[in-house]
């Protein structure tokens, strides 16, 4: 894992998560991370290869760590009048704003990013494998997505009987699909997404 790219410079690193669900909430997050932090006591790495545990151990210790952050999201009905990308770029580009910084560089997980003002950025592909600051993003982001559905859960009982939520976090399983075909979609789910758009 490589910290951050320059010194006397600040960076701040960007992921998403949820991109492909078909049921609720874009979360992404923007980290600036410490250049001297030694990850190798915690080994934070990318938060598809971490246990849930582990990502909410990791979630405080990255609060705790970071310089500056912060954690946003996009509604599912935004989402269906933007399109996932621009929606996607919405929710990155307001994350930037409300940090308390002024950032130099940008780092992004992934092929694309739409440039945010004057500032200069890279893009990563399977950032979140090689850059701890990225993975740090990921973590706050998977985190705070998969507590939302939690929360959406303990709300509306009816959405883990139906849709197997807690199990597959909007993503579309089997058993998200069978779902929706026997019971249609809910007030939460993404109208223009696959099988969404047929209900």
């Amino acid at each position: 894992m490589l910290n951050i790219c320059k010194e006397n410079t600040i960076e701040v690193a960007i992921d998403e998560v949820a991109r492909g669900c078909l049921f609720g909430r874009l979360y992404s997050a923007a980290v600036v991370w410490p250049i001297d932090f030694d990850n190798s006591r915690y080994n934070i790495n990318d938060s598809k290869k971490l246990s849930k545990k582990k990502r909410e151990e990791l979630y405080d210790v990255i609060i705790n760590n970071a310089i500056d952050w912060n954690v946003n999201y996009i509604e599912h009905d935004e989402i269906d009048k933007l399109n996932i990308l621009q929606a996607n770029m919405k929710s990155m580009h307001q994350n930037i704003d409300k940090l308390t910084l002024n950032i130099d560089h940008i780092l992004v997980d992934g092929n694309y990013f739409k440039p945010y003002k004057n500032v200069e950025h890279t893009c990563a592909i399977k950032g979140d494998s090689k850059y701890c600051s990225i993975a740090a993003a990921s973590i706050l982001a998977k985190v705070s997505h998969d507590r939302y559905i939690t929360e959406l859960c303990n709300m509306y009982p009816d959405l883990q009987e139906k849709y197997d939520l807690l199990n597959n976090m909007g993503y579309p399983t089997k058993k998200h699909i069978e779902g929706i075909k026997k019971y249609g979609i809910s007030q939460f789910h993404r109208k223009s997404y696959g099988i969404c758009n047929n209900y």
